[in-house]
């Protein structure tokens, strides 16, 4: 059955599942260190709420059967074990139906964890993990050779991830048909890395030049990725170059890095390591892929949609277990940045005077001073949510109250996420959120300041709040406005 695999790209299906596996690891890690502040029984979106109101059939998790945070938290760090004896190889040290039944535990586990997390998982990469796992289960382990249509299942998926992106951003903002959106993405993406400033401060030819690249990366090269070897080769050789770009300049999760082991698995490095001929699949195996394959296509149908609709949109999956799905990136492109910035005080009745602290977060802009850091594919969930809350004070109206109670409480879980309490062994009185406009300082600024941002006051996003005003028991923060 020589049609059926692949024996050449061998070695792309070893880096493509260990690579993988490393970043399910890193997403389940995500969840258990983050999981009770955001979504545990005491969290700001409690998974028992959520679960009351929707149905198994909608958001299938087994999460809906039972949920406490201890098993939550097995479930996470099961995860993450499994994750890692998979990148040591487990894979192929078991036969291949046990390897493809590991890989399925593996996706149902972060299934159950992203189907109740509500809007602390609602990336697009959360998405792309689902799908990629999944097809992950088909492409099989030493005991054959890499199965051809899973291959081409996953240039499929990689086409879909890079041209619904390049089509998104043609389409949605004209900037980037003009070339001139990276004038100003590197300072207001979600959370620059330590590299952001001096991205931004490149000449604005250069910018241009970045522009035009990713255009033809994304809109031109991933047709190449069906072409014979080894075109399929440099077309994903450039995609993978484009992809460390992006993670130089910023923190984009997992999305690069997972965009990266999927063009790893079409690279053919034969010339190098030779074929690693496998015995013949067995019968089953191959029904089972073929009707992967014929699955897939038929779903494709609302993702291709999507990518010829003029109203594309930009991460969406359409079935509750997320198994095709359309994918794009910074559709827009912020001209300014703002930033809520926290801030808190024990004085029991704040006046003009009131010296306010402020709240450190670990990943989005604070203070001036501090240089951005990196954290990707480490996922900083609540960091994130505060970008959008800046940009629409509906985006946090879910959440942003029961936030500031629990910093109100002094709740060790929350204050977990952030990397400065500025109120150590007691609470504050008061709680309240400004709004600011950010810009990277100059050179001269920088030199002479030491600072990498200038912040300037825009408007109260939230005035000042306390858990009890006045009278006995207890009041709830107000949403921010």
């Amino acid at each position: 059955m020589e049609w059926f695999t692949a024996p050449d790209l061998w070695l792309g299906r070893i880096v493509f599942q260990r690579g993988l596996a490393a970043l399910y690891c890193v997403a389940f890690l995500s969840a258990a260190l983050q999981f009770r502040a955001l979504i545990g029984e005491r969290g700001m979106l409690p998974v028992p709420e959520y679960v009351r109101g929707t149905r198994a059939r909608d958001t299938p998790s087994l999460f809906h059967w039972r949920y406490s945070d201890r098993l939550f938290a097995a479930v996470s760090w099961s995860g993450a074990g499994l994750a890692l004896a998979l990148v040591a190889g487990a894979g192929d040290a078991v036969p291949l139906p046990v390897s493809m039944l590991l890989w399925l535990v593996l996706w149902a586990l972060y299934l159950s964890i992203v189907n109740v997390g509500q809007t602390w998982y609602s990336f697009g990469w959360e998405t792309l993990l689902l799908e990629t796992g999944f097809l992950a289960v088909f492409l099989g382990n030493d005991d054959i050779g890499p199965p051809v249509l899973v291959l081409l299942l996953l240039r499929w998926l990689l086409f879909r991830v890079e041209f619904g992106a390049g089509l998104i951003k043609i389409r949605g903002d004209r900037c980037w048909r003009n070339l001139t959106c990276l004038f100003h993405h590197h300072e207001t993406q979600p959370m620059p890395g330590p590299l952001s400033w001096f991205f931004h401060r490149l000449p604005r030819p250069l910018h241009r030049v970045e522009a035009a690249a990713n255009h033809v990366v994304q809109l031109v090269v991933p047709f190449l990725l069906f072409a014979p070897q080894p075109v399929a080769t440099v077309a994903a050789g450039l995609m993978i170059a484009t992809q460390l770009w992006l993670v130089l300049s910023g923190n984009f999760a997992w999305l690069n890095w997972l965009t990266v082991v999927l063009a790893l698995s079409v690279v053919d490095a034969s010339a190098l390591t030779g074929p690693h001929p496998r015995p013949e699949p067995p019968l089953w195996y191959v029904v089972l892929v073929i009707a992967l394959t014929a699955f897939v296509l038929v779903r494709s149908y609302r993702p291709v949609r999507n990518l010829l609709s003029r109203h594309q949109a930009m991460n969406r999956s359409y079935d509750p277990y997320h198994l095709v799905n359309t994918y794009g990136a910074f559709g827009t492109v912020g001209r300014v940045r703002e930033e809520v910035v926290v801030e808190g005080t024990d004085d029991p009745a704040p006046h003009e005077g009131t010296v306010w602290r402020e709240y450190g977060f670990r990943g989005k802009p604070g203070d001036p001073r501090g240089m951005p850091r990196q954290f990707a594919p480490y996922h900083l969930r609540l960091d994130w949510l505060m970008w959008f809350a800046a940009l629409d004070p509906g985006y946090a109206r879910p959440w942003f109250g029961r936030f500031v109670e629990r910093l109100l409480d002094g709740d060790p879980d929350t204050l977990r996420l952030l990397a400065h309490d500025p109120f150590p062994g007691r609470p504050p009185v008061f709680v309240r959120a400004l709004l600011y406009r950010y810009r990277f300082t100059t050179w001269r600024e920088l030199r002479a300041t030491g600072a990498w941002w200038h912040r300037t006051p825009v408007r109260e996003y939230l005035p000042p709040t306390r858990l009890r005003a006045g009278a006995p028991g207890r009041t709830r923060p107000g949403a921010p406005g």
